[in-house]
């Protein structure tokens, strides 16, 4: 009888994980990889003369990972913007000053310490973020207008004072930074786990945040019933500049981490991010409407997207084609969105008829 009852809660664990959204995504990635381990072939490694999957290395496998860590970590802040029915376009220019910035503060500085290169690079690079995160959110509420429309100015606004306040020049790091950001831990000289470190730590608290905190619940509130939320006593404008700051934050995150990865910052750094981030977002199942979403999805759907590139690469296609594929990967992702609101819907519906 124990292990009868065990059985079916085991069937009922795994059918319930079986219908998310993540499932999905997971799933589609697995069979990407299946796809790459049948069609990327392998090569010689000269030094040990050992047959090495072109694909299924160790190398390629965490270059992937730190490839979209960046556009996951940031697809985690505008997941939460999207989940509460805004939109954040401006996160590649955010990305953009908060690295330049933190690079000209140390190049003035010039700290001797490590730790203090450490320290000061974070707080530079996070208050950046979380400054230009928070004047978005007060202009979208004291202004009045749509995110769409504010992000979409401040994209450029800031990627200009990027672009003026540096020059144009790509700053060099200090190394002692580069040095925490390519720390092996152990692990082979060329492997570099600290990305997808930062980034698997940023899902969970982006997840923690959003599914166990009431601060989490009202973002899904106000992102599904702006009204009703008023009504039941919510302060929308707080929530609102508190999403975008949220999304900044994460943008200064990531550019403090590819600074300090890369070695280097410059004004064009993240452009076209706006793109990966929103469709990471998308492709994780977040509604463009607002009140769905997830931490988790969004860090499968940068990932996946990643994977696509990292498939268009290994099997030598012509790389223009990644803009395409990312483009109808978008479309399907809101089609089959709408779709499942409006079967949603028509349940409710015929609920509400039988009753």
């Amino acid at each position: 009888m124990t292990l009868r009852k065990v059985a079916r809660t085991g069937m009922s664990i795994l059918k319930r994980a079986i219908g998310t959204q993540q499932a999905g995504l997971v799933f589609v990635i697995v069979l990407l990889g299946v796809l790459l381990a049948l069609t990327a072939g392998s090569h010689l490694d000269p030094r040990t003369g050992q047959s090495v999957h072109n694909f299924y290395n160790l190398h390629t496998l965490l270059q992937t990972a730190t490839d979209a860590s960046f556009f996951a970590i940031m697809a985690v802040g505008a997941t939460v913007v999207i989940i509460s029915g805004g939109i954040d376009l401006s996160v590649g220019s955010i990305y953009a000053l908060a690295g330049v910035t933190t690079a000209m503060v140390l190049r003035s500085v010039a700290p001797d310490s490590a730790v203090t290169v450490v320290l000061l690079a974070t707080t530079v690079s996070l208050g950046i973020g979380l400054i230009c995160g928070v004047l978005n959110g007060v202009m979208v509420t004291g202004l009045g207008v749509h995110p769409f429309i504010i992000t979409l100015g401040t994209m450029w606004v800031v990627r200009g004072i990027a672009f003026v306040s540096s020059h144009a020049e790509s700053i060099l790091v200090p190394s002692s930074l580069t040095a925490v950001a390519k720390a092996s831990f152990g692990m082979a000289s060329s492997v570099y786990p600290v990305p997808l470190l930062v980034m698997l730590a940023v899902m969970a608290i982006g997840s923690v945040y959003l599914t166990r905190t009431v601060m989490g619940r009202h973002v899904f509130a106000v992102g599904g019933n702006p009204e009703a939320s008023r009504f039941s006593g919510l302060r929308l404008n707080r929530i609102t500049i508190g999403v975008f700051a949220i999304s900044g934050l994460t943008a200064g995150l990531a550019a403090l981490l590819g600074a300090a990865f890369y070695g280097s910052a410059s004004c064009a750094d993240a452009t076209g991010y706006e793109l990966y981030v929103i469709a990471a977002a998308v492709v994780g199942g977040a509604s463009l409407s607002g009140g769905r979403g997830s931490a988790v999805s969004a860090t499968l759907g940068a990932l996946l997207i990643v994977l696509i590139r990292q498939s268009i690469r290994t099997m030598r296609f012509d790389q223009n084609y990644e803009w395409i594929i990312i483009g109808c990967a978008i479309i399907l992702a809101v089609v089959l969105d709408q779709a499942s609101s409006r079967a949603a819907l028509r349940r409710l519906s015929a609920d509400a008829v039988r009753r």
